[in-house]
């Protein structure tokens, strides 16, 4: 489980209570992997799974939390090759090509950095899961092609090797981590 909150929550904190910084504190690493998460939540808490749910929904409903979702370990599903496809899009398209990338179930990651000019030329990026090299670039050929993106500069850099992927701590509490 992924949980993305806002940037400013540190800056936040004062509108969130003791039970909201617990609760933040006990899911931003993970739901209990239970038939009940939310009800294990709420009895650590001394709240009930209800309370639980409703905080939950009210944070993101405020955009304290700006996603809760599921972390895929691609590699274990079978998704051996990894590449990060860098892009050097004329400024003014950044934002249509970017929403013509995001919806292709092969891209996990779409986003636009700011240019680094004279090293860097590129300013968006997007992640391709593939079985192998040849599958990933199979794919990124037919979104091209798709899109008749042929004359866009593009480099596609292979990952060499893995990270253990952590979502940031935000909070922590004596007990909570």
């Amino acid at each position: 489980m992924h949980l993305a909150l806002d940037n400013n929550i540190t800056e936040n904190i004062s509108v969130l209570d003791d039970a909201d910084q617990q609760l933040i504190a006990r899911i931003q690493n993970g739901l209990p992997i239970s038939d009940h998460p939310y009800a294990e939540i709420a009895e650590q808490i001394g709240l009930t799974e209800e309370e639980i749910i409703t905080r939950i929904s009210t944070l993101l409903d405020k955009g304290l939390i700006k996603r809760f979702g599921v972390v895929v370990r691609h590699h274990e599903l079978g998704y051996q090759e990894n590449a990060m496809v860098v892009w050097d899009v004329p400024d003014e398209q950044v934002h249509e090509i970017a929403n013509q990338i995001k919806p292709y179930p092969f891209i996990t990651l779409c986003y636009r950095r700011s240019r680094q000019l004279p090293e860097w030329r590129y300013n968006l990026y997007c992640m391709i899961h593939g079985k192998s090299r040849i599958n990933v670039m199979q794919l990124l050929e037919e979104m091209v092609s798709e899109h008749n993106w042929h004359d866009i500069p593009r480099e596609v850099l292979f990952s060499k090797r893995r990270f253990k992927q952590r979502a940031a701590n935000y909070m922590s509490h004596a007990g909570c981590n």
